[in-house]
């Protein structure tokens, strides 16, 4: 990279006029559009020497960047690329921008738990498409799905380095249940996100099961001083959510095997994208397919299972099918009031 933020001016000026074949460029036209460009970047207004620019046209042309651009002088007077689709913008990238990448990838890999993302796929594809849309000054190609109003995504760096430097936090923290927030010494183990939602994994005043915080419900976040740190000795975060979809883990409830009917229009969708690890497809009918999940009965489960309306259906067992078919029955419930007439809200 060039040595200084001046020359970096000066390259990306020299490109821009290079790359504008409507003009042809003198040495001199040169030096005055990169003495305009040092004074409206860096103030600088003692303008630039020939001798400077003649180092620079060089240093563009040769290996030592990794530019190799291929300028050429016309009439033995005009400057110009000898591929009009040229700029140094384009170039791609170096070993040592690569080995910069990955290990800013590895990084990205132990923060905000990036490993849960396919691996790296994910972020390796938004490295990718940043340096695609930089180099062509275009739109982003790749839409990811994000919740930039999210509340509490400031807190995930404190949390980050209170879990690799094992520090105690004092956490206020109000659940949607409570009426005021509380606030408790909370032993951070690692982070997990779900649905484009954070949570802070760890146990609370040394004692009990891990339980999770969703950041958007943390108020504050601080370091509680002279406390020990009881790090996590025993759970791994793949093993403990093995049973289970989404963050809400029970220590004592066992997993069940719930059977679900996939109308036909969802099937292809379930399949190309199952609903949890341990899905099965037991049965294929004409009218769709027969699954099994082997999973605890939790609040993200029943939502999985909602969010299909007519298109799942549980079989078994008949606690969950009794749990659906109740939301299902005060969903309807509450559309039937919503449409009642004022004089009959009563």
């Amino acid at each position: 990279m060039p040595a200084n933020r001046n020359a970096l001016v000066r390259y990306k000026t020299i490109d821009a006029c290079l790359r504008n074949r409507l003009r042809k460029w003198t040495l001199d036209d040169l030096i005055e559009k990169v003495s305009e460009s040092l004074y409206e970047y860096e103030g600088i207004d003692k303008g630039i020497s020939r001798r400077t620019i003649q180092a620079d046209l060089q240093l563009m042309r040769s290996d030592k960047l990794g530019y190799f651009a291929p300028i050429l002088v016309v009439d033995k007077k005009y400057y110009t690329y000898e591929d009009p689709t040229y700029s140094i913008t384009n170039i791609p990238l170096s070993e040592g921008d690569l080995s910069r990448m990955n290990e800013a990838v590895d990084v990205l890999r132990q923060f905000k738990g990036f490993s849960h993302f396919t691996a790296l796929n994910e972020v390796v594809q938004k490295l990718e498409d940043h340096v695609y849309s930089t180099a062509r000054k275009s739109v982003s190609v790749i839409d990811f799905e994000k919740n930039e109003n999210l509340k509490g995504l400031h807190f995930l760096d404190d949390l980050y380095q209170a879990i690799i430097h094992q520090r105690v936090l004092l956490i206020q923290y109000q659940s949607f249940s409570a009426r005021l927030p509380r606030t408790f010494a909370f032993h951070a183990w690692w982070l997990k996100e779900f649905k484009n939602r954070w949570f802070v994994v760890g146990i609370r005043d040394k004692k009990g099961h891990p339980m999770n915080l969703a950041l958007d419900r943390i108020g504050s976040v601080a370091v509680a001083p002279d406390v020990a740190y009881m790090a996590n000795q025993h759970y791994d975060p793949e093993i403990y959510y093995r049973d289970v979809i989404g963050v809400t883990v029970s220590a004592s409830l066992p997993p069940i095997k719930a059977i679900l009917f996939v109308s036909h229009l969802h099937a292809p969708y379930v399949e190309t994208k199952p609903l949890h690890h341990s899905q099965q497809v037991l049965e294929r009918t004409n009218d769709g397919i027969i699954i099994q999940l082997t999973v605890q009965h939790n609040f993200e489960l029943e939502k999985e299972i909602l969010g299909f309306g007519d298109g799942m259906r549980v079989l078994d067992p008949a606690r969950l099918r009794q749990s659906i078919q109740s939301r299902l029955q005060a969903g309807l419930a509450a559309y039937t009031r919503a449409n009642a007439k004022p004089d009959d809200r009563q």
